[in-house]
């Protein structure tokens, strides 16, 4: 199991206790340090059962910058919210959680932490 984290982020850190009370066998990802590549995004996208604008932190001042919030959501601008969200990491919605059985969550409530677990 893999964990995609900001240190600084809540979510993330209580995402990370509780798979530490769960005894839970994870690696931990920076990924504003070890940002993930376009196709590992599109992989994890494809765990999640998402595209790329529901994993897109539209609050963040890059998202501004870049005007995220007036992108057309189809499938014909995928690669252009793929190619933003691969450039700038700080736009990836946290934690992400991929679990070894090919099932990933984001894990900002216990119960999404939790159901990797089962």
């Amino acid at each position: 199991m893999e964990i995609w984290i900001n240190p600084r982020c809540s979510k993330c850190r209580s995402a990370i206790s509780l798979l530490d009370a769960e005894g839970a066998d994870y690696t931990v990802r920076r990924y504003l340090e070890d940002p993930p590549t376009r196709e590992e995004l599109e992989k994890v996208l494809n765990r999640l059962g998402l595209e790329p604008w529901d994993i897109a932190r539209t609050g963040e001042a890059v998202a501004r910058e870049l005007g995220l919030a007036s992108w057309e959501r189809e499938p014909a601008a995928r690669g252009r919210w793929l190619d933003a969200l691969a450039a700038h990491p700080i736009l990836i919605q946290r934690p992400i959680i991929t679990a070894d059985d090919g099932t990933a969550v984001i894990g900002r409530t216990p119960e999404s932490v939790r159901s990797v677990l089962e």
